[in-house]
């Protein structure tokens, strides 16, 4: 029977979106298929014109979610008005069409945008009831003290009892008093969990600003209308005044004609020594002069600057009264928002308490969640060296928000600061450190000449290839400033490893550094190696490769099955190349005679059982292999491409293998989640 949970609450404002957002990734860590259902959506009931339900659109945009919008739809507020009890059996009708195709269901109450119906709630526990789903109830700890939270609190379970309804657990949220916050355990007569205010889950984007003041945009980037706003200033007073009252994230409101504050806020924005804005908003439909807009552009700033013609009062009144949502679009929003539940809420335990039947299957889903869950409690320090670049500020966002590590990323600070303004990303956690800096330099210069200079190495040499980023990153790594280090989003892996090779040396017993992947399948995560390092290993070196893939596979939780791979299996084929395969094997049971290992074997009955059952009936190995070690470069990358393109696998690595300490390559083509990946698995690593 397929397990659900209803989230509801008795008022508006309550924050329910964030706590969906974090039952939904809790779910997804536990089952295989996760679905979401909204019994009443919202679309146009708020009069904003908005043609779909963000908080349903919110929940199945996350990739646990296989189920469209429309199929995780109930009914509209206009139906329920219609006829109450209709629009019941509708409800329950399209839940358990959702229910029947996934294991565990989240179901998300209605939002009190109907202010005409004073008894939502007892509607939402109707509902409840009859789908037989326990409620999760959500009330607003803004402002409220102990005694108030109980009461509320008492109020709506005797509304949930009386619909025979069943509460499950409580969660306050929104709590802006510490004491409260830290004696909240219990409400209701069951389970209660506190979850502290955060005003950035409440503050407005710039492009829902936009939209409060009927403003368009005349110059910056579309990608930063994204952008929370958590203040705004209107800027009335000289110039001066202006610049000592901004503040980081601020959105300024000024008249089209005071160009002076336009040109001395921008200016600001790119300056290190004053915070950034988020947007300039000019109100009064007044443009900006020409040769003033020539100067704009000329600055390449990427600010939005967005022109509304409400004057002064009409245009800061719409600004103040938005509100901000969590949207599938607030991806920093998002983020905080999980973070704050994984810290706050014990989310395995209310899994645990809703009786899921835990899968044996493992998705890709649920084996990147256990990454992040691993390092973030694993808490070590990770170097970037391309600190500069899109994508690993867009990734360092996403890791200091969530506690994935601590960074410290390469580059000229400026310039970092700079791009991740134009980005709309906050990477102020992270220490930015240049590869210029002198003490550093000469420090790392004089150990690396220590090091290398029986290679002819002499201390000036030393000194200009430590500023080198790669060198940099590893001597940090080295001599314990980092952890691990993760780079070749611009560089190429000789550029990434060789710096490693020379410092950081090989595990004892260990001849040569390789590369695994893990491929996610639908329901299983494999590991394949060498798919990036070695281009024609020799038998030896084929079983060290074996063995630290093996190895790699065990510390992440993948019993290893080893299978060598070949293009003939047991001693059906002969050749150089099979007699390669054939003594590496014998090799590795020679090493680790207590690893599973089989070889020379084929592909196919290395992973079906009905193809083992033919070729090595008697094989612990076949038909169950976990690690799939290729004879060679050109075999390997092939085949985890083939395997990634055709059937749909996520592919995470390469991850290096061999080294002392944690040193790992991304592919050039590595997007923002793939660099999130890499380093969680460099945490890890470091770690173990």
């Amino acid at each position: 029977m397929t397990s659900s949970v209803y989230i509801a609450s008795a008022e508006g404002f309550t924050g329910k979106s964030t706590v969906a957002l974090g039952v939904l990734e809790q779910l997804s860590r536990a089952v295989e298929r996760v679905g979401v259902f909204r019994p009443i959506i919202r679309a146009g009931a708020s009069g904003d014109g908005e043609k779909r339900d963000y908080v349903l659109d919110l929940l199945t945009a996350h990739d646990a979610v296989e189920l469209s919008y429309e199929e995780c739809a109930g009914v509209s507020y206009e139906e329920v008005h219609a006829d109450p009890e209709a629009a019941m059996d509708r409800i329950v009708e399209r839940f358990h069409q959702v229910a029947d195709r996934c294991d565990a269901v989240l179901v998300i109450g209605s939002d009190y945008t109907d202010v005409a119906t004073p008894t939502e709630f007892s509607y939402n526990a109707r509902v409840a009831a009859n789908i037989g789903a326990p409620v999760l109830l959500v009330v607003n700890g803004f402002g409220r003290t102990a005694a108030e939270l109980a009461t509320i609190t008492s109020v709506m379970t005797s509304d949930l009892r009386a619909h025979h309804a069943k509460l499950f657990s409580v969660i306050a949220n929104r709590v802006d008093d510490p004491d409260v916050l830290a004696g909240i355990s219990e409400l209701g007569g069951v389970p209660a969990f506190g979850i502290p205010e955060e005003p950035l889950l409440n503050a407005p984007s710039v492009g829902e600003l936009m939209a409060a003041c009927g403003g368009t945009l005349v110059s910056g980037s579309e990608e930063l209308l994204s952008h929370e706003v958590p203040a705004l200033m209107v800027a009335a007073m000289t110039l001066p005044h202006v610049l000592g009252r901004l503040t980081e994230g601020m959105a300024v409101i000024t008249p089209g004609d005071r160009s002076e504050i336009v040109i001395g806020v921008l200016a600001a924005h790119q300056s290190a020594s004053f915070p950034q804005v988020s947007a300039i908003f000019l109100n009064g439909g007044i443009p900006l002069p020409g040769e003033v807009r020539s100067l704009v552009d000329g600055l390449g700033t990427t600010t939005p600057i967005i022109s509304t013609e409400l004057g002064t009062h009409a245009a800061s009144t719409a600004l103040t009264n938005r509100r901000g949502r969590l949207t599938k679009d607030s991806a920093r929003k998002i983020t905080t928002a999980l973070r704050l539940f994984g810290e706050y809420v014990d989310g395995p335990g209310l899994v645990d308490r809703l009786e899921v039947a835990r899968t044996d299957a493992v998705t890709p889903l649920m084996f990147e969640h256990q990454l992040i869950d691993d390092a973030v409690a694993a808490g070590r320090h990770i170097v970037l060296p391309e600190g500069e670049e899109a994508r690993i500020l867009k990734a360092a966002d996403i890791l200091l928000r969530r506690g994935v590590a601590r960074l410290t990323l390469l580059g000229d600070p400026v310039t970092i600061n700079a791009k991740a303004a134009q980005l709309g990303v906050d990477v102020s956690g992270a220490t930015l450190l240049s590869p210029r800096d002198e003490e550093l330099v000469e420090k790392f210069a004089a150990e690396y000449h220590q090091r290398r200079k029986h290679k002819g190495i002499d201390l000036e040499e030393a000194r200009e290839r430590v500023q080198d980023v790669s060198y940099f990153g590893t001597m940090m790594v080295e001599l314990g400033l980092a952890d691990g280090m993760v780079s070749g989003a611009i560089h190429t892996t000789a550029h990434t490893i060789r710096p490693a090779l020379e410092v950081v040396k090989t595990v004892e017993g260990v001849s040569v550094v390789s590369s695994v992947f893990f491929m996610c399948l639908a329901n299983q995560v494999l590991v394949y190696g060498d798919c990036a390092v070695n281009p024609d290993p020799t038998s030896d070196q084929l079983a060290d490769i074996a063995i630290s893939s093996a190895a790699t596979a065990a510390a992440f939780g993948i019993d290893p099955r080893i299978a060598m791979l070949s293009y003939s299996t047991g001693s059906s084929g002969s050749g150089t190349d099979v007699e390669k395969v054939t003594a590496a094997t014998a090799r590795v049971r020679e090493l680790a005679p207590e690893l599973l290992v089989e070889g020379p074997i084929q592909y196919d009955a290395a992973i079906d059982d009905a193809v083992a059952a033919t070729k090595l009936p008697d094989s612990p190995v076949a038909g169950d292999a976990t690690v799939f070690i290729f004879p060679d470069l050109n075999t390997g990358n092939n085949t985890y491409k083939a395997v990634q393109r055709s059937a749909n696998a996520v592919a995470i690595g390469p991850v290096l293998q061999g080294l002392r300490k944690p040193v790992n390559d991304l592919s050039r083509g590595a997007t923002v989640r793939d660099i999130v990946n890499t380093v969680a698995i460099t945490v890890l690593q470091a770690a173990r």
